[in-house]
């Protein structure tokens, strides 16, 4: 019977069987991958011994905090799904792979599955706007998400969201009415559609734009899965803007990895009185993110972001591929009605 090791022989095989066996945005096994490559990585996780970057207790405790039974089933149904499904994978030197990701460090994604058009991941990360917000929007929210996303894809720009019910369905909506390009980033496997209320949207996107996942197929999402997704969905834009986010929503950790990561944060103010607008708010009072009343707002923040200096952009992605930790954002504790 064939071994994960046996199964991991190339440096894709090995990468699909990392994102099956590691809870994904773990920097430990990152650092590792980046040390000694993935197929190495999935037999150092496999078996005893030294452990590079890592002294012994580490490694123990690595091993054993690892989503790993020893069974290579897992590993085995993910390969072959993924070649039943006809899903394209991409990997770091993939053409497709978005450099953009890089930002990430230790934490970027092992792989990447996609359906639809992957160039919209390889322009200039100033070109793709991530919007994203309340699950549970009002129509203020509603129409105000839409009109940013018809006036950003009016000038040819990417839309990254979420997939999910509210801010993100009215820009993905807006986007395909318009004929425009957008990009869902998604918590689960390409072939479980969450929600599943959203599947002809979803279908939509992968037809006319692009669906992506770091999750294999057959997986389906869990709180920790959309939190892990905050950070792809930051990085692979130039800016993030929140409309609508109550205390506990999940937008609020893809505004905090984009700010982290340097890229361009902003905010759509709403009324006081409504509990949506907290999220917003909160961002704009701690001048994580800049006010924006449409796109031309975000166009001239994106535009004076790319040509100020970026000492501390590069700083943070210094620290990240020399190997200093840093922990993932924390806005208080989202919501799970994602």
């Amino acid at each position: 019977m064939d071994t994960i090791a046996a199964l991991a022989t190339d440096e894709r095989a090995a990468r699909i069987a990392l994102a099956v066996l590691v809870p994904p945005d773990d920097p430990r096994t990152g650092r590792l991958v980046s040390t000694v490559g993935a197929v190495e990585t999935v037999r150092l996780l496999t078996t005893d011994g030294p452990v590079p970057t890592m002294d012994k207790t580490a490694a123990a405790l690595w091993r054993r905090r690892l989503r790993f039974d020893g069974s290579p089933d897992a590993v085995r149904a993910a390969l072959r799904d993924t070649e039943k499904l006809g899903c394209q994978t991409l990997i770091p030197g993939d053409d497709g792979f978005p450099a953009s990701l890089r930002g990430l460090g230790d934490r970027r994604p092992y792989v990447l599955w996609v359906k639809g058009a992957d160039s919209l991941m390889t322009g200039r990360e100033e070109d793709r706007f991530t919007i994203t917000g309340a699950r549970a929007a009002t129509s203020y929210g509603t129409h105000v998400a839409h009109t940013l996303a018809n006036e950003l894809a009016a000038e040819e720009k990417v839309l990254v969201s979420g997939g999910a019910y509210g801010i993100d369905a009215a820009v993905h909506r807006a986007v395909l009415a318009s004929s425009g390009h957008t990009v869902a980033v998604l918590a689960g496997g390409l072939d479980r559609p969450h929600p599943a209320g959203h599947r002809e949207l979803l279908e939509s996107i992968g037809d006319l734009g692009l669906l992506v996942t770091e999750f294999p197929p057959g997986t389906l999402p869990t709180h920790s899965m959309f939190l892990a997704r905050a950070r792809i969905e930051a990085a692979l834009s130039g800016s993030t803007t929140i409309v609508e986010a109550a205390s506990r929503s999940g937008a609020m950790p893809v505004a905090q990895w984009a700010h982290e990561l340097g890229r361009v944060v902003g905010a759509a103010p709403g009324p006081v009185t409504s509990a949506t607008s907290y999220g917003p708010h909160r961002l704009i009072q701690a001048g994580t993110a800049s006010l924006v009343t449409d796109a031309s707002d975000l166009m001239d923040l994106v535009s004076r972001a790319a040509q100020a200096p970026a000492t501390i952009r590069r700083v943070e992605r210094d620290q990240l591929s020399t190997g200093q930790e840093r922990h993932a954002p924390t806005t208080g504790t989202p919501s799970r009605s994602m």
